[in-house]
């Protein structure tokens, strides 16, 4: 091409009528030569914060090149594109909140990612999230998870938090923009869930403790006690205090449910979600619904996202989550101490026989709580108590229906022997005890 005519074009370049901006919901902004990275000039905060939702879409359907785009925003205005990434990821919150996941099931899938950044990333827009509203509107149980995660506002509201966010941790604003569409491209395209408490800003907070949850100087006695157990490495001493465990439990469980009977208290069931670590999530999973099922629970595990949701009433509720995360202690410990295992050519037998072992050991101990449970029932209570469980076993089946309509149920299989029985054995010893005078609160 000579000389005058690459003149010619250039000037019908730069007389060509530029491309407007794309409205919000038309999708991720163009450039005036149709680039998909390059941003107009003038873009508001809100243009760019759905330039930045479409980037992260495109980051989660495999578009190696998404990422370029912090490069081109962050040659922008910092204090609008800060504002523009704040409203992307209020945006994302929002949606995912509406389609019933909550603070921290959203913080365990990102952790899972074993991005820190984009982790603490996340827990800053959780407390800007929920700051929106007024505590008393927000769900106590959505709250204690926010707290849980240590959410709150450190920065200066004035300002936009992202960049107060790269100041602290020490990376540049293109490295806390690629962040940001890093953690919205690994949460915005997760499924619906069933809803378990209102939305923020639409909660009642609740006037009083509920009779039927477990009293909290009892849940301190059971967490120290549960606590020296996990960390014991003596299996007599760990058989040697559990013998009453789900009976002292189950005792204190019925006595609320009689105290809920005598006060003409509505039975209500509700749900929360136990999330686990790899390896062998199936096979602990059946742990988690065999403590379930002894504590009146309902339970339905989630292969492809690593939780168990549980359905039952509160306090029972409560119970099975104590007794679930100090048995998976327990189990991964006696699981571990029996060491790896191979066949006589080499062959390594290790991950089916831990497999095995989580299984038979979920079995053995369901049965024990069944045992546990009931020795705790008195024969002279029995008539007054029996009608109310028979009530609330339906309410828990009529809420667990309404959430999970269309559930599958699934066996397991056993392919090593030496793993089941180790793992019953291991079972046998596990400690289940909660003595409320142990400990003082």
């Amino acid at each position: 091409m000579g000389k005058r005519n690459r003149e010619k074009r250039a000037a019908k370049k730069r007389n060509r009528p530029r491309q407007s901006a794309a409205a919000p919901d038309q999708g991720f902004p163009y450039g005036s030569d149709g680039d998909f990275w390059t941003p107009p000039p003038g873009l508001t905060a809100e243009l760019l914060g759905n330039a930045l939702i479409e980037a992260a879409r495109a980051h989660a359907n495999g578009d190696v090149t998404a990422a370029a785009c912090a490069g081109e925003l962050s040659k922008l205005e910092q204090r609008t594109v800060g504002r523009g990434a704040g409203i992307a990821l209020d945006a994302v919150l929002d949606r995912l909140w509406q389609l019933g996941w909550m603070p921290a099931d959203i913080w365990e899938i990102t952790r899972r990612s074993g991005d820190s950044s984009a982790s603490s990333l996340l827990v800053d827009m959780i407390a800007e999230n929920t700051a929106r509203h007024a505590s008393s509107t927000v769900d106590d149980r959505w709250m204690a998870q926010v707290q849980q995660l240590g959410a709150e506002v450190w920065w200066d509201r004035g300002r936009p938090h992202l960049s107060q966010w790269a100041e602290r941790g020490g990376v540049g604003f293109e490295e806390a923009l690629r962040t940001t569409i890093t953690l919205m491209a690994g949460i915005m395209t997760l499924p619906k869930l069933a809803r378990i408490v209102p939305l923020p800003g639409t909660a009642t907070r609740r006037q009083a403790a509920s009779a039927s949850g477990v009293d909290q100087k009892i849940l301190a006695r059971v967490r120290a006690l549960l606590a020296k157990a996990e960390s014991t490495q003596f299996p007599d001493e760990a058989e040697a205090l559990s013998a009453k465990a789900q009976e002292l439990m189950n005792r204190h469980a019925f006595e609320r449910a009689l105290l809920d009977a005598d006060a003409q208290r509505q039975q209500v069931a509700t749900s929360i979600r136990l999330w686990l670590d790899n390896p062998y999530v199936e096979a602990k999973s059946s742990l988690v619904a065999a403590i379930a099922n002894a504590n009146r629970c309902k339970a339905v595990f989630y292969a492809k996202l690593g939780f168990v949701a549980l359905v039952g009433e509160e306090m029972d509720l409560e119970i099975t989550e104590l007794l679930a995360m100090s048995l998976l202690v327990q189990a991964t410990r006696a699981m571990v101490a029996e060491g790896s295992h191979t066949m006589r050519d080499g062959t390594s037998r290790t991950r089916s026989f831990r497999r095995s072992f989580l299984i038979a050991y979920a079995d053995r101990i369901g049965e024990r709580l069944d045992e546990a449970g009931t020795r705790a029932h008195d024969p002279v209570e029995d008539k007054r108590l029996l009608p109310v469980l028979a009530k609330r076993s339906r309410v828990v089946e009529e809420t667990f229906q309404a959430m999970f309509s269309n559930t599958v149920q699934r066996s397991t299989s056993v392919t090593n022997g030496a793993g089941w029985h180790a793992g019953r054995a291991a079972a046998d010893r596990a400690n289940l005890t909660v003595e409320r005078q142990a400990v003082n609160s």
